[in-house]
Formats: C-alpha cells, structure tokens, sequence
C-alpha cells in the first residue's frame, strides 16, 4: 500500500499534461476572465445575427402550460414533441422561464446566454482548480459552435442540467459535499442523464466521508426528488415515475450521431441495449478498481473498508449521528473520476441526440490533457469530435468515426497513471457543519 501511495504520487508529477504552473496561475486567471469576456460579445453577436432554431421550446411551453392549468397526471401533460418525460424540476425551471419571458423566444434566448456564460464561469472555475491544462488549452471552451447553438439557438433543458451540475461539482471541490449532492439533485430533476455522474459521485462519497455523512447526503437528495415530485406523487405516482424516470426508452434511430452505422432492428433491439448496459457497468467497475482506487488497494478492498466502518458505526444512535467528511479529496482525482464516469456513460450511450454533446462537451479539454497523447494529438481529436456532431443529418461514417474517436479518448484514460488522491495536509481537511 505505502508502495502505490508513493508511486501515484510519483506518476502524478510526472509532466505528461501540460500542468498549469504556479508561476502561471495568475496569468490562467487573467486569461479565463478574458475568455468570459470574449465569450459574451460572441453569444450576443449570435442572438442577433444568427436565426433561431425551433425545435422543442413550443413543445416546452405547452407542458408547462398544462401543468400551470393544474394537469398533474404525466401522461396527459404533452406538446407537439410528444408527451413530457423529465422529472418534475423542469416544469418548476420553465414555469419560471415562461413567467420571465412571458413564453416568447427572444427573451429566453437573453435568458439562456446569460445561462451560458455562467456555465462558462463556472466551468473555468472548475478546470482552474485542477490545474491540469496549460493556460491557453482554455480556449477549447469556447470554440463549439454545436455547444452555442444548444443553449442560444436551441433552448434545450440539457443546458439548466448541465449548468446545474457544473455548479454541483465546484461546490465539491470547496469541499460542501452535502450541498454539492443538494445541486445534483436538482440538476438530476431536471433531466436524467445527470445520473451518468452518480456512480463516481457515489465512490467519492465513499472515499471523503464516513458512512453517516454518506446517508446524511443521500438523504438529502432524495428529499429534493421527493418534495419536487410530491404533487404528482400524491395523485398519479405510477404516471409520474414510469414516465419522468423511463430508463428503457427507445430513441428514433435517425437523430442518433453515434450509433447510426448501426442497421435500424439492431439499434431498436433489447440485446443491443442491454449489451451497451453491460458494456458500461463493466468499464466502471473497471475504472474504479484499476485508476480511481488504485491507491486504496482496489475497488474490493475499499468496499470492504467501507462495510467494516458501518458496522462500526452500531449502534443505530450512532450510525444516524450527523456525518463529517473525513478525508480531503483532491479537486484533480474529483474532477477527473466525476469526468470519466459520465465520458464511460457517453461512450455506451444507445442514442447521442445533438443536444446530449452538452453532456460532456465541457469536460472534453480536460479529458484530452489527462491522456498521455501528444498535445498535436489532443487537439486534433479535439477538433474531429466537433467535426462529428456538426454534421447534419448524421450518417454511418460520421457516427463510425465519433465511436472510434471516443474509444481512442478512453483508451487514453486508461492507460493514463492515476493521480494520487488525497490532500497530504491534514490541517486542510474541513469539518463541514
């Protein structure tokens, strides 16, 4: 064990990406202000040059409607994209943003910009504080125009998703686990591919706190999903669950831009799906065992730790005290286990709609530095991906080259030395209250 602790560390310093250096993190900041700055004038040129999109804010505004109107069973609340399939934050979320902007398009794409550059925000914050890429790599952020048409053109809830759980894994790096898991709740309610992030959350959970303060945030996020949930859980809980939670919807084989060289009966097949779902399960379990637990000895060993601690933690009375974060992660294995987790789900996703590259568009920079790939190599996988998810209608070469890219990413990953894990000032470690 003292073996891996001190090799990790070693590996961990090794200059395979680009770090920020200290004498260097002034001029970061300086650069990813400016980056906001320029970003903004770019999102305003956009709102007023470039022609909106319809495509599902008419479709939004009707569910809210019905739901405004005082419709509470799910199946009855629809629009002209079909019948509602999101948690129950997104109607409280579009509710808000019809009541601002009175339902009309110009306005919420004002709404959504602004969205955007806080996304923006508090994503450099983010990639600031791991301090994996070279100063200038932060331009890559800027530079979708996929990504500026999903929030600005387009309106699409992945954006208040994404945004909100962005916000929910800085307030973890400050090391608010227990309001970190409150945001990712809320992100979660309003739409389900957040749950891509939950397996790495949950091992993190593992690793900082102790079992009580584990339950303590579980806890708290539940209540978020029910309290959110109650007006329909009271009166049409079957309609409300088995459709704002649909883990076994089939999407439309011609909006697919990653699967789409595969022949339509296969695609909409329960085979196809349920391989995908062992794919990802397995590449997980694999992540977790060789790269985020490398250090605790393996997946196995720390699952051990973790149950002889709960049984320590009889009895009841104690078991139940309010918990405390025990251990202090560092922001780059956070950053880096959160990142991958939800890349491993994007990887065996079934269907990538165009609006779904904002699940991970964000997280693509730092992906790319945290391989051992040369710096000409990243950004041209890089550029390749947004060449992929700009092509419109995708076709089977298209999608093919995605996959492959996306393989060759996580294999990068894989072979990757996994950095060391936990803060080695104690004086640091926070007691949150």
């Amino acid at each position: 064990m003292a073996v891996d602790s001190v090799t990790s560390r070693k590996l961990s310093k090794m200059p395979t990406t680009s770090l920020i250096g200290s004498s260097n993190k002034n001029l970061a900041v300086t650069f990813a202000c400016a980056l906001v700055v320029f970003d903004s004038i770019l999102v305003f040129l956009i709102i007023a040059r470039v022609p909106y999109t319809k495509i599902d804010w008419d479709a939004y505004m009707a569910q809210v409607t019905g739901f405004l109107e005082g419709e509470r069973d799910y199946s009855n609340l629809k629009g002209d994209t079909g019948p509602l399939v999101y948690p129950a934050g997104f109607l409280y979320v579009y509710s808000a943003i019809q009541y601002v902007t009175g339902g009309e398009v110009h306005p919420a794409q004002v709404l959504f910009g602004a969205l955007y550059i806080v996304n923006l925000a508090i994503v450099l914050f983010i990639y600031l504080k791991a301090n994996v890429l070279p100063w200038w790599a932060l331009s890559l952020l800027c530079l979708s125009k996929r990504v500026h048409s999903i929030f600005v053109l387009r309106l699409f809830n992945d954006c208040v998703a994404m945004t909100l759980l962005h916000a929910a894994l800085a307030t973890v790096l400050c090391q608010r686990w227990y309001l970190g898991l409150i945001i990712f709740s809320l992100a979660v309610s309003i739409k389900m591919n957040v749950l891509l992030y939950a397996p790495p959350l949950l091992l993190l959970m593992l690793k900082a706190m102790d079992i009580s303060g584990t339950i303590v945030a579980l806890g708290g996020a539940a209540i978020v999903q029910i309290l959110f949930g109650l007006p329909f859980l009271i009166s049409y809980p079957v309609e409300y669950i088995s459709r704002a939670f649909n883990l076994g919807r089939v999407f439309i084989h011609f909006w697919s831009v990653n699967f789409k060289f595969v022949p339509e009966p296969v695609f909409v097949s329960k085979p196809f799906a349920i391989s995908l779902l062992v794919i990802h399960l397995g590449l997980l379990a694999a992540f977790a065992h060789k790269k985020w637990c490398k250090h605790e000895g393996g997946l196995l060993k720390l699952l051990h730790s973790v149950y002889v601690a709960t049984l320590s933690c009889f009895p009841l009375k104690q078991l139940c005290a309010y918990g405390s974060t025990s251990k202090t992660l560092t922001a780059e294995h956070i950053i880096t286990t959160m990142f991958v987790g939800n890349f491993i789900g994007i990887v065996c996703a079934r269907s990538l709609h165009y609006q779904f590259y904002s699940w991970y568009f964000f997280s693509l920079p730092y992906l790319l530095w945290k391989t051992p790939f040369p710096t000409l190599m990243r950004l041209a996988l890089f550029v390749v991906v947004e060449c992929c998810w700009n092509i419109y209608p995708s076709n089977c070469y298209s999608s093919a080259v995605l996959l492959c890219i996306h393989l060759v990413i996580l294999w990068g990953l894989w072979i990757a030395p996994p950095e060391y894990p936990y803060v080695d000032d104690k004086s640091s470690e926070k007691k949150e209250t």
